[in-house]
């Protein structure tokens, strides 16, 4: 039997969460969707598929849209990070948040962080104007309930009105 050593975590690296500097003492096989729900807490980030296929674990990297599932924690060492419980609050939400309630954007509500990540992302992406072209655009974010005409609705609304 062979003797493996066990990676050792990495030290003096961090990532920026929501506006704070998080220190990222995890070993090198920690997704950034584990380390954000498990060390830092941060439960909003839904573990949906594990394998990148449902969108649930959508976060914001400096800016741009990535499954949190896909990548490790260490290689985004500097990096900015920005999850559903950084884009508003409940006295506060964001126009993407808020369209989504006014639509009844969500159903069961497991994908509805992923969604609104992923809606709030298309913002500032090339999409087409019509609903055809948004719900192409959202493709890789999943929801079992077939919320997806009111999701559109939501992300259309926010378009017009030109929430950020």
């Amino acid at each position: 039997m062979q003797n493996r050593e066990k990676p050792h975590p990495a030290r003096g690296a961090t990532i920026v969460v929501n506006g704070v500097e998080q220190p990222v003492n995890v070993d090198v096989r920690t997704t950034l969707l584990d380390y954000l729900r498990d060390h830092l807490h941060l439960t909003g980030t839904k573990k949906g598929c594990d394998h990148g296929q449902c969108g649930a674990c959508t976060v914001h990297v400096n800016g741009r849209r990535i499954n949190a599932c896909l990548a490790l924690a260490l290689a985004h060492a500097g990096d900015e990070v920005t999850t559903i419980e950084g884009l508003g609050a409940p006295e506060r939400l964001h126009p993407m948040q808020a369209a989504f309630v006014a639509h009844d954007g969500y159903q069961c509500g497991y994908c509805t962080s992923g969604q609104i990540m992923s809606a709030v992302a298309l913002l500032d992406e090339p999409c087409g104007r019509d609903d055809a072209d948004v719900r192409e655009c959202m493709s890789g974010n999943l929801c079992r309930c077939g919320a997806y005409a009111n999701i559109v609705a939501a992300i259309q609304q926010v378009r017009r009105e030109g929430g950020k």
